[in-house]
């Protein structure tokens, strides 16, 4: 949010136990984002230099005092009050969290490439998902690894489209994962319900229009360049704030379009175009993305970050680190996750979220 010169931030912090939170909510000492609760807010306020010049971290009793005569901040907080009511409901239906498994139908994918990439295994591998709790089946059928080439548009449409037939014709939700527009309206025609474009919808400029078209709800990425360079256009004046001002002028875009902000999901891209103390930052500072207004969703599943830390440089066996990441994310507000791993990620949740509740 921007006045005149400066542009500002929120970022919730400082968990409240829940036990005590609603009491605390009517007192307007807490603020509740999605299944949690926080008596922090951290402002964050930066120059058109992109040059952080504060950061304070209030109470939000002090918050709600001092952002009375600042209509930018109290934008930005009502953006986060409204967060839940936002939802799409036809998307959440009711459900308190999301999970989206990873059908890779490529032969090149970074953990799973050429598992699934027949016919036959990649619905087998759908109705174990679905079966395991997955809400929707993200298939994809162009690798998105660092350092992977492009597919041809082409062969990516003759991939997904034999499996989202199969898969649709079982009743199960399909989330299409790709950049192209042309595979998106073919995926859409066919019954799929969610596009998740790690382009953010800047790969191809006829994206945007074939969403507001069919207005099915879009997942959007931050990613820099393309997979093939990502790693190499890494530079970033602050990544969470960075990446932040790129997935709210996505929102902006996807606005002028006709596309209704309750449709929006926000990905921070975890692994794309960030090194590892990267993506630790986004990880520790997840909740500021919510004032964005949109529900937001991680891919943390396998990935190398949780190498750098493990020391697992075989990316199926990084299941321990994926629930741990995931948790961190839950706490923080964010429950719509991409997985692998499906039964053990909805089984860590469900355990986590009965606990804390």
């Amino acid at each position: 949010m921007t006045r005149g010169s400066q542009k500002y931030y929120l970022r919730p912090n400082g968990l409240v136990d829940n036990r005590y939170a609603e009491n605390l909510l009517k007192k307007k000492q807490v603020i509740k984002v999605n299944d949690a609760y926080f008596n922090n807010i951290e402002v964050i306020k930066k120059d058109t230099k992109k040059k952080i010049i504060q950061r304070k971290n209030l109470s939000v009793e002090n918050f709600i005092n001092e952002s009375r005569n600042n209509e930018d901040l109290q934008k930005l907080f009502d953006s986060l009050q409204m967060l839940s009511k936002n939802y799409n409901n036809k998307l959440f239906k009711n459900k308190r969290f999301l999970i989206f498994g990873i059908l890779n139908i490529t032969p090149d994918s970074f953990s799973d490439g050429g598992d699934y990439f027949s016919l036959e295994n990649s619905v087998k591998r759908a109705k174990q998902m679905f079966d395991e709790g997955a809400d929707f089946i993200d298939i994809g059928g162009e690798s998105t690894r660092p350092g992977a080439d492009q597919v041809d548009v082409n062969n990516e449409i003759l991939r997904v489209m034999p499996a989202i037939q199969r898969i649709t014709n079982l009743k199960i939700p399909i989330s299409l994962d790709t950049r192209n527009s042309s595979t998106m309206e073919f995926g859409l025609s066919s019954g799929v319900s969610i596009i998740n474009d790690v382009s953010g919808l800047k790969h191809d400029l006829k994206s945007v229009k074939v969403i507001s078209k069919f207005q099915k709800p879009i997942i959007i990425m931050h990613m820099p360049g393309t997979p093939k360079n990502m790693m190499k256009k890494n530079k970033y004046n602050d990544v969470v704030l960075d990446v932040y001002d790129f997935l709210e002028n996505r929102v902006s875009l996807c606005e002028e379009y006709g596309i209704n902000k309750s449709n929006i999901i926000l990905d921070p891209g975890i692994g794309f175009g960030k090194d590892f103390e990267q993506n630790l930052s986004i990880l520790k500072n997840l909740s500021i993305f919510h004032a964005i207004g949109c529900p937001i969703m991680v891919g943390i599943s396998r990935k190398r970050f949780i190498s750098n830390i493990s020391k697992e440089e075989v990316p199926k066996k990084r299941l321990g680190g994926t629930v741990s990441a995931s948790l961190i994310a839950m706490n923080q507000g964010v429950n719509i996750h991409r997985v692998h791993d499906v039964s053990d990620i909805v089984q860590s949740i469900k355990v986590f979220q009965q606990i804390i509740n």
